[in-house]
């Protein structure tokens, strides 16, 4: 950094050509300067602090000199600083680093002047006054590209699909805080004379806080894990209408606002230009997108060029937002509509820009804005008691608005509650708004800090108190037992099968035709495909509802249903099949199957094992099914069966007009989950193509421990077995004696290839025999003897499946104890 003389600046004014763009500054100016006399041309650029500036008086004011051609430094050793470079002065390896690890506005915070950044030695080392033009561009470039992420996730038709609840919510949740707050700052400023920037902020605290931002309110559920939870959904289709409430009633001011301060050209000019755009976006770019969505066959990438041609329109498409007066960020909002979310095009912009806007420029936004913030500036105690009354007000009203219409709809206290707290939280839309009033000038930075800390207070305190109030395994409780072992005979058995992909559609299919539905004995089936949610920021669980129109180009979706449809035609009375699609997140997605479950009062839910087999071996093992396996056992209201199909196309795999007998076992050890394995078993029997055998374990010492209730079913359970057997010669019996955990190894290795299907209980508790085995219980998700078979070690081929029987029921700590668990039988 070069500091000049003063006076060598003011003699050499006559050979330095001045560049400047506009005659009034309302920012610190930058000017580009050139020594049109120098060998060299060096650029200068020289700071002026300067609120306007018609003409140029070097000797005046105080400047900073900088090379613009240095970007490099030459190193310590050769006497550079490099925080004094530009590019360095952003020391973007340094702050970054700093920014992932505070993350976020907070450590923006920490870094500023009310904290490290208080210190002026460190303020000016690490972020120099030269640096910020390449900060504050960078940082609107991502808060730019972040936006138009989040129109590429949004689905627009979500405001017609919201039901009345959501749009009661949406409406109130704006209408009511707005007229609360505006009425109290109305007062304020009518009764105490409040100055006029004072006057200004009170109405911009009452905007911010009655909008309930879609994006803000999407990351807060995803942060807690309940984005696709019944309040999740709720939540998300409120804060659209919310939206749309607010941006109503910005446009309705602008446009008062204009009418009155502009010429009538200007306001036609405005109109017009703003209508074209829009009209290109929407006749122009939108059918462009689904022409390429259309180009794209389903599971192949996007092209290249199709990607660069977004991008280069989204620039273009926010230039010229800028130079007609809607701004880029409205534009490239709008022009993020226009692409359809989701997979393909919607999904391959997110999966290459998301990363690279979340972890690398949103970071500089969220650390430039908390720069901003100087709790030291406070000064006027009584300002700052003003805002925070108007966002409280605010605060309550937006309470009151959400809680009205669930609480009418019979909502819980405790859900409506969470609900409002939710539609209060307050995040990087809020701070936008904030840094476009500083950036005009409208609020100065005291008034910035003070309204920063109330969304800071209000948002740190929703947090927890929502984790509180609301869990949402809670409502997967159960009132009442839904397990094939407690089913009366000739009632309903509902299924609820769940499938990622069309891999696992012959296994299911398969497993379904066994379970034999008959006239006396029907089955209600529910297929649930589940998706990833990529490229879209709302999850969904919606019923399927096939195309008018048939395709040629049929999706995965559309696949695996019909197959499934043409087994209910094959059946033709006794099985009737839903269908239903649900888009998550991996770590929320068991919400989909739960919550299914319980509203369809589903009996056995059947899922696929995290793990994939090629030739016996196990060739891909997926952490996040694995994870949802895992959420879908612990909070089902249902029982619950994994299955495990090792690729045995050749064995297990038949056609369903084969007249061949089929071999399924039931290995008994004892226990709830042996008892649902046998239940599920014994109506399988039935199927004149099944040949069942149960293989009955005993030892010298006891195998599983139990209580003397789960040893009188298990009793029972055999008796009644032992009673099939009299009527079916299908049904057989054998009885395998082991002498310890160790032998067992042996006595299934024996009979690894002598069944198609075995079935097998999840839990066997923690026996001394049991504990000999417990290696091979590496994550539990399968139990003990499950985790055996699906080792990649026990090279068996049959198809194994899981069993455990409902664990979740409503006031019983041990559900084998309530004497009124038996089964009736008529």
């Amino acid at each position: 950094m070069i500091r000049g003389q003063r006076n060598d600046i003011t003699r050499k004014i006559g050979s330095i050509t001045v560049a400047r763009h506009g005659s009034t500054y309302m920012d610190p100016l930058f000017l580009c300067c050139k020594d049109t006399k120098a060998k060299d041309s060096s650029m200068l650029i020289i700071f002026m602090e300067t609120q306007k500036a018609t003409k140029v008086e070097m000797n005046q004011v105080p400047y900073v000199c900088s090379l613009l051609g240095n970007t490099n430094s030459k190193g310590i050793w050769f006497g550079d600083d490099p925080l004094k470079l530009k590019e360095s002065g952003l020391a973007l390896d340094k702050k970054l680093d700093s920014i992932r690890s505070l993350k976020g506005h907070p450590g923006g915070v920490i870094l500023g002047p009310s904290v490290l950044g208080h210190n002026t030695e460190f303020s000016n080392k690490m972020f120099p006054k030269q640096g910020k033009p390449v900060t504050d561009t960078i940082a609107f470039f991502g808060f730019m590209l972040f936006i138009f992420l989040v129109g590429v996730k949004t689905d627009a038709a979500m405001v017609l699909k919201s039901g009345r609840m959501a749009w009661a919510i949406g409406i109130l949740a704006f209408v009511v805080p707005y007229a609360l707050a505006g009425l109290v700052a109305f007062l304020l400023d009518r009764f105490l004379s409040l100055e006029d920037n004072i006057s200004n902020v009170l109405y911009i605290v009452v905007t911010m806080h009655s909008m309930s931002a879609f994006p803000v309110i999407v990351l807060f559920l995803d942060e807690l894990k309940i984005l696709n939870s019944d309040i999740g959904r709720l939540a998300s289709s409120s804060s659209i209408i919310c939206d749309v409430c607010h941006w109503f009633t910005f446009f309705m001011t602008l446009a008062a606002k204009i009418a009155t301060l502009r010429s009538i050209q200007s306001i036609i000019g405005t109109i017009l230009s703003s209508v074209t755009l829009i009209a290109l976006i929407v006749f122009g770019i939108r059918p462009a997108a689904l022409w390429t969505v259309r180009q794209t066959p389903e599971g192949r990438p996007v092209k290249e060029i199709y990607i660069f041609t977004v991008l280069v329109l989204l620039l273009c498409c926010g230039f010229i937002g800028d130079v007609i007066g809607m701004t880029s960020l409205l534009t490239s909002f709008l022009f993020g509509l226009a692409i359809p979310d989701g997979p393909p095009l919607g999904a391959a912009l997110v999966e290459r820009l998301d990363c690279f806007v979340s972890v690398l420029l949103m970071p500089i936004f969220f650390t430039i804005s908390g720069l901003k913030m100087d709790v030291f500036s406070i000064q006027k105690l009584e300002d700052f008691g003003m805002i925070q009354l108007i966002a409280f007000v605010a605060f309550l009203g937006k309470i009151l608005g959400t809680i009205v219409p669930p609480l009418l709809c019979r909502m819980p206290l405790r859900d409506a509650l969470s609900l409002a707290l939710i539609m209060n939280s307050k995040g990087i839309v809020e701070l936008a708004s904030l840094n476009h009033w500083t950036h005009t000038k409208v609020i100065n930075e005291e008034n910035y800090t003070i309204i920063a800390i109330s969304e800071v207070i209000i948002t740190g305190a929703i947090s927890p108190l929502v984790k509180l109030l609301y869990d949402p395994s809670r409502r997967y409780i159960a009132y009442k037992r839904r397990t094939v072992f407690h089913k009366r005979p000739n009632e309903e058995l509902r299924i609820l099968a769940c499938l990622h992909n069309e891999d696992s559609v012959p296994t299911f299919m398969n497993l379904l035709n066994f379970t034999n539905p008959t006239k006396l004995s029907p089955i209600s089936l529910y297929i649930l495909h589940l998706v990833k949610l990529t490229g879209r920021s709302a999850s969904q669980l919606i019923p399927y509802r096939p195309r008018e129109k048939t395709s040629v180009n049929r999706t995965r979706t559309e696949r695996i249903f019909n197959v499934f449809r043409k087994l209910e035609q094959q059946k033709d009375g006794p099985l009737t099949v839903q269908f239903f699609k649900g888009v998550s997140p991996y770590e929320t997605m068991h919400n989909d199957v739960c919550s299914l479950a319980l509203e369809k009062r589903i009996t056995l839910a059947l899922i696929p094992i995290h793990k994939q087999w090629l030739l016996g071996e196990v060739v891909e093992s997926s952490y996040a099914l694995r994870h949802l396996n895992k959420n879908v056992l612990e909070n089902a209201p249902c029982s619950v069966g994994v299955i495990i199909d090792r690729a045995n196309v050749r064995k297990f795999l038949v056609n369903l007009a084969d007249s061949s007998l089929h071999k399924v076992a039931v290995f008994f050890f004892g226990g709830a989950d042996d008892r649902e394995a046998l239940a599920y078993a014994l109506h399988m029997s039935a199927h004149p193509g099944v040949v069942l055998t149960l293989v009955r374990f005993s030892s010298s010492e006891d195998i599983v421990l139990g209580t003397a209730r789960s040893r009188t079913l298990d009793s029972e359970s055999l008796s009644e077995y032992k009673l099939h057997m009299m009527h079916n010669e299908r049904v057989l019996y054998r009885e395998e004696v082991v002498t310890a955990g160790s032998g067992l190894l042996p006595s299934l290795r024996s009979m690894r290839n002598s069944y198609d299907l075995v079935m097998v209980g999840r839990r066997h508790g923690h026996s001394p025999f049991m504990l000999e085995l417990r290696k091979w219980n590496e994550h539990g998700e399968l139990g003990i003897v499950g985790e055996i078979l699906s080792s990649p070690i026990f090279k068996g081929t049959s198809a194994v499946l899981v069993m455990q029987q409902q664990t979740r029921l409503w006031g019983l700590h041990d559900p084998e104890e309530s004497t009124h668990l038996r089964r009736i039988k008529i």
